[in-house]
């Protein structure tokens, strides 16, 4: 049995897998606000309520929204921030006694999607989160591609590739720098495209919605978009060529990405013919937890 705890801002859940991914459990908590212990108390709570329902101990894996410094140990980069600087690994392994693995949520996604997702049987597989922020996981055969320095799939934090005069410098990012790609595909950054080009003030749906009812000017910031969106997995393309690459978060369900990114990207990939496959996510907002499960 896996277990697989999904660590986020506002709730804590838990999921239990069968070795052949049945779902034999679902769990969820409300997260403890800024209390670092009583976090880490209802992680345990969980794991020990749902070991103690289905009788049996079960591997652990916990997703969370930062990741695992590799010079400290310590989590880093976790917009849960009470979790930043804190010894999460070593305090839930003593508070369970026995061997956890951890990883950030984006890994996790790209792990449940590429085990028994929308990606199974793939041997390398791009997971992108496409919503409020911008972040990737990569798995080889089944294993999480993490990195000597725990950040492989960072690509959210890449400068956008190929850009155009009007894309420089970019937008400042949270990070310190410009032109992140995260600055140009997340939804707000769509917004703030549309709003920019036209003025006008909308949300990333309901400039996707307008489009498909035919505002000519929703429609190009979303050809604007797919154009941006094509270049940057083309980058990704050209160094890791995945043979799939999966889309989460919020924009994945904006249905004419499928094709049309697909159909642009082979401008700037550096081959004859582009193989690799888009595909929307399988397992949703559940992409999460059953990855840590499988961890």
């Amino acid at each position: 049995m896996r277990l697989g705890i999904d660590l986020g801002g506002t709730k804590i859940e838990i999921v239990a897998l069968s070795d052949d991914g049945t779902e034999m459990l679902r769990r969820r908590v409300a997260t403890p606000q800024g209390k670092y212990l009583e976090t880490l108390q209802a992680i345990a709570q969980l794991v020990r309520d749902a070991e103690a329902e289905l009788g049996r101990q079960g591997t652990l894996g916990i997703g969370t929204p930062g990741a695992l410094s590799r010079a400290t140990g310590l989590l880093k980069n976790s917009n849960s921030t009470v979790l930043n600087g804190q010894p999460v690994l070593q305090d839930m392994e003593a508070l369970l006694q026995r061997k956890i693995r951890i990883s950030n949520d984006a890994n996790c996604f790209a792990l449940s999607e590429a085990v028994d997702g929308a990606a199974a049987g793939a041997e390398v597989v791009f997971g992108v989160i496409l919503g409020t922020g911008v972040g990737a996981g990569i798995v080889v055969n089944g294993r999480v591609l993490t990195g000597p320095n725990g950040i492989a799939g960072e690509w959210g934090h890449n400068p956008l590739p190929w850009p155009e005069a009007g894309e420089l410098p970019g937008p400042a990012c949270y990070c310190g720098k410009c032109g992140c790609i995260e600055t140009f595909l997340s939804g707000p950054g769509l917004a703030k495209l549309h709003h920019m080009a036209n003025g006008a003030a909308l949300a990333a749906q309901e400039i996707v919605l307008r489009a498909g009812q035919g505002d000519a000017v929703c429609e190009r910031s979303m050809q604007v978009y797919e154009q941006r969106l094509a270049r940057s997995l083309a980058h990704v393309i050209n160094i890791l060529d995945p043979d799939v690459i999966v889309l989460g978060g919020g924009m994945s369900n904006i249905d004419r990405l499928y094709d049309n990114v697909p159909a642009l990207w082979g401008e700037w990939v550096f081959s004859d013919r582009v193989d690799t496959r888009l595909v929307r996510n399988r397992f949703g907002d559940s992409s999460g937890v059953r990855g840590a499960a499988w961890l």
